[in-house]
């Protein structure tokens, strides 16, 4: 069982390794590691005005996107776990999966299909981008949510609150979003890493001036391999960042939840 974690492990490290390493390369033709050492191609990376207008769409449509999936999917798995109807539940859990059976490039074909009509001029822009956005990744949201939701008996939280006198908004508000601060900042990791990442479908609706940075990124392998794995290293860095700081809000969500339970 070692020896399998270790070679998977290995596995997974050397392409990261390789790129970090080529990101320092002059040169790398044909070889398995590069030739010289120079800084070159981050100077390169931070000089180059398409990667650093990439690099602010990138940060402004995941911010946006967590954003609307959160405001989208508290309410919905709210209505998911509360519903009293079984198969209306099971329709809307089915639907709202729907994007993760769907591949991107077709949900793609299908926002180009709607949205380049003379009705509906709206491909390419930056706020069909975060729409596309919050489609792929709403549904992990809603799945970490709703699980919460059973785990930690919601319901039962909710009923005892009116017993008390609580009103609905009350209840929601001073219990059901306090307990899902640590599944919210967890979900919120996944959306902020999918988000960052995500290129397929952006790669068939940003528009030239909207791409984010891993459109701009593919472009970067036709050229320099050294400024390519610069730039890619760039952009696992600031994928990294957004973990880390979900893990950090992560972690103190739930410290202080733990808090308020030991103080009731």
């Amino acid at each position: 069982m070692r020896f399998l974690t270790s070679l998977y492990l290995l596995y997974l490290l050397t392409p990261i390794i390789l790129l970090f390493v080529g990101s320092f390369g002059e040169t790398w033709v044909n070889e398995l590691l590069p030739t010289g050492i120079t800084l070159r191609w981050y100077l390169d990376l931070w000089d180059d005005p398409s990667f650093s207008r990439a690099f602010w769409v990138s940060l402004k449509v995941c911010f946006a996107t967590c954003s609307l999936v959160t405001v989208l999917a508290l309410p919905m798995a709210y209505a998911l776990y509360m519903g009293r109807s079984a198969y209306l539940k099971t329709i809307t859990r089915v639907i709202s999966l729907l994007p993760i059976a769907a591949p991107p490039l077709v949900l793609g074909f299908g926002f180009i299909l709607l949205f380049s009509t003379d009705t509906l001029p709206w491909l390419g822009s930056t706020w069909l981008l975060i729409a596309g956005h919050v489609v792929l990744t709403l549904p992990y949201m809603l799945q970490t949510l709703v699980s919460d939701f059973r785990h930690l008996g919601i319901g039962q939280l909710e009923s005892a609150s009116e017993s008390l006198g609580a009103t609905w908004w009350q209840g929601f508000y001073q219990i059901v979003v306090p307990c899902l601060r640590h599944s919210l900042a967890t979900g919120l990791i996944m959306v902020a890493a999918l988000s960052i990442g995500e290129f397929q479908l952006s790669n068939l609706i940003a528009g030239f001036l909207n791409r984010n940075y891993p459109v701009v990124l593919l472009q970067a392998f036709y050229g320099a391999t050294g400024f390519a794995c610069a730039a890619t290293v760039a952009l696992l860095l600031l994928a990294t960042l957004a973990a880390c700081a979900g893990s950090v809000t992560s972690a103190m969500a739930h410290a202080q939840l733990g808090g308020q339970s030991k103080g009731r």
